[in-house]
């Protein structure tokens, strides 16, 4: 299968010059452990990730711009600058960073089916398929989708089997995919005791090019949900959830139930929590006025 394609960053030459620099993302996700391609390894990457470096759509709904997708500007970004992201950048980021630790990524696209209602969506998510030397599968991770019951941890493609990481839960199953030569692969979160479906992808590898195609069109397109509303997102180390969406606050506990929900009615305070909740370092210019 073949590897994602990040910018000229193999395990050997992962350094300025190729984009990343890795030692400032491990200060940034507060990194300590051993710089080693092992599942544990993974995981707890996974899970660093995730607690230090918000889901945020600020580039698409507030300045109207699509964010660059070069390495060394995802770096600037979400590491110098404090930002936060969403899956193209998120992702393209932690590919990077581990194929610096050696691990094999392969870039793949999914159809998100969280809150669709059965609609089917183009295939606009990113998520990485990952070779862990010595074990029997691949797992999937994705340090980009941002929900309350995405991956905390990446999870071995293995159908059927619930993982827990702490208390969250999810599943992977197989789909039938009529016409199609193979099942789809579909990502599950326990909610509420009922599993949900997160989203629906394929082993086809998908390309930088791809993402950019797909970068654009979310980032500009008039009837994107990202270039029509804000969406924030933080997840915490032990599983707890924090979202903006549009004007409405859901702060959600590690086993999923819900201790918040209210709107927010002034910028000054959506701004507030910009910095306070969510960790992010708001854009020069941003007014925040006239959001969905």
């Amino acid at each position: 299968m073949n590897a994602l394609r990040a910018p000229d960053v193999t395990a050997r030459d992962a350094g300025p010059k190729a984009g990343l620099e890795l030692g400032a993302y491990l200060d940034r996700i507060g990194w300590t452990g051993p710089r080693a391609a092992t599942a544990e390894t993974l995981r707890a990457l996974h899970r660093a990730h995730l607690a230090a470096l918000p889901f945020e759509n600020l580039d698409a709904v507030v300045l109207g711009t699509a964010p660059s997708l070069a390495l060394a500007d995802v770096q600037e970004k979400l590491v110098s600058r404090r930002r936060g992201g969403y899956c193209y950048e998120h992702n393209t980021l932690f590919a990077a960073v581990l194929a610096a630790f050696g691990f094999r990524v392969t870039g793949l696209a999914a159809r998100v089916r969280m809150g669709g209602g059965g609609t089917a969506r183009p295939r606009t998510h990113m998520t990485l398929l990952v070779d862990v030397a010595g074990e029997a599968e691949p797992f999937l991770a994705d340090v980009g989708f941002g929900a309350a019951a995405g991956l905390l941890e990446a999870i071995p493609l293995v159908a059927g089997r619930e993982v827990a990481a702490g208390p969250r839960r999810n599943r992977l199953v197989r789909e039938p995919h009529p016409g199609a030569p193979a099942d789809l692969w579909v990502l599950q979160g326990l909610v509420g005791g009922e599993w949900r479906d997160q989203y629906a992808f394929t082993l086809e590898p998908f390309e930088a090019a791809d993402y950019a195609v797909m970068n654009w069109h979310i980032a500009t397109h008039p009837r994107s949900p990202f270039r029509r509303s804000l969406y924030l997102q933080r997840t915490t180390a032990d599983g707890g959830h924090r979202e903006i969406a549009g004007r409405t606050l859901t702060v959600t506990a590690p086993d999923g139930t819900t201790l918040e929900r209210r709107e927010l009615v002034e910028d000054a305070e959506l701004l507030v929590l910009l910095r306070a909740d969510f960790g992010i370092e708001p854009p020069e210019g941003t007014g925040l006025t006239g959001r969905g």
